[in-house]
């Protein structure tokens, strides 16, 4: 299985965003501020076109500011001062969420190009600049082995004066005593001074080997649970979703083996031991079969940055790397 950590690059020779969508000549203001020619005698913000991105890739209002680090208010009303620079509706407002206008669909592909060419002006700077020293990054052993590492050549290769010490003893890590300066987690920090970015969803499945579910033919639903053995997790974890989700189903019964961590889980699954509740990411990888691909047990993976650290360059770095790692695996981590 291949993962994948794109760059963006710079666009050579690219007409500007904005004079492809709407051909007319655009001014860069010595504040930063794109500008269309006399459009509503507006300006139109960068930040402006992040926010109509986000939402636009979310679907609502609080699944984009949460992304972003910013308030529903504040998201809210840059997308607001964006339509009315543009004089166009981008979005249907619905009880369900936001709906693209036609015009809205027709801003996508300019504001990307917005996005790619802000991405390549940073990419710019970075390059005349040295990032070194140590970040700190916690995050749980799973993700740690099967995403983050495979992909961390490509950051060391950009950044060879960097160094990340990665911690996946993630339950003994405060990030509110300041043990890590980022984590990639899936569990919403409750308090501390840090800048939250929700970037996807850890999907979960019952999985079983295929020697197993030879073995054992009954139809394993909610009505055959009862022939099926399944793989337990020890005492301490008990408080884990899938640890629970499996004692609901035993209904009293005893586990056929318990342990302690997702690689011997999967162990367990492979060697015919029974089934269990797992990534689907680790136990399609591990080639274990699928017999239930909604458990319920989906959790949201969060980046978690020390708000006065948010700024330095070396952990700014890393963040951008988890946020496309993550971003650009995101149907395989959901198991879409």
């Amino acid at each position: 299985m291949s993962y994948s950590y794109e760059c963006f690059n710079p666009l050579a020779g690219a007409a500007s965003p904005w004079q492809a969508l709407h051909g007319k000549d655009v001014v860069k203001s010595g504040e930063g501020i794109f500008k269309i020619g006399k459009l509503n005698d507006k300006r139109l913000i960068w930040d402006d076109a992040k926010a109509f991105l986000a939402v636009a890739r979310a679907g609502t209002l609080s699944a984009a500011a949460e992304q972003m680090g910013v308030g529903i208010a504040t998201l809210s009303r840059r997308v607001e001062r964006l339509e009315e620079a543009l004089g166009a509706p981008l979005f249907v407002r619905q009880q369900s969420g936001y709906q693209m206008t036609e015009d809205g669909t027709a801003l996508v592909p300019a504001a990307e190009a917005m996005e790619a060419a802000a991405y390549a002006m940073r990419a710019g700077c970075d390059d005349r600049i040295t990032i070194s020293g140590t970040v700190r990054l916690a995050t749980a052993e799973n993700l740690a082995t099967a995403l983050i590492l495979p992909a961390l050549p490509a950051l060391r290769q950009a950044h060879p004066a960097l160094t990340v010490e990665i911690v996946t003893d993630i339950a003994t890590v405060n990030l509110h005593r300041r043990d890590a300066d980022l984590a990639l987690r899936m569990v919403r920090p409750e308090r501390g001074n840090v800048i939250l970015q929700r970037l996807g969803v850890l999907g979960y499945g019952l999985y079983g080997s295929r020697d197993y579910l030879e073995a054992h033919t009954a139809a394993p639903d909610a009505a055959g649970y009862d022939t099926h053995d399944f793989v337990g997790w020890g005492e301490a974890q008990g408080h884990l979703g899938p640890a629970q989700w499996v004692e609901r189903i035993l209904q009293g019964r005893a586990p056929a083996v318990t342990t302690t961590s997702l690689s011997t889980q999967i162990a367990a699954v492979r060697a015919g031991l029974g089934l269990a509740a797992l990534p689907h990411f680790l136990a399609r990888e591990a080639g274990l079969t699928c017999i239930d691909g909604d458990l319920g047990l989906d959790q949201a993976i969060y980046l978690v940055v020390q708000s006065d650290l948010a700024q330095a360059a070396r952990v700014e770095v890393v963040a951008h790397f988890l946020r496309n790692l993550v971003q650009g695996n995101k149907d395989m981590l959901s198991g879409g």
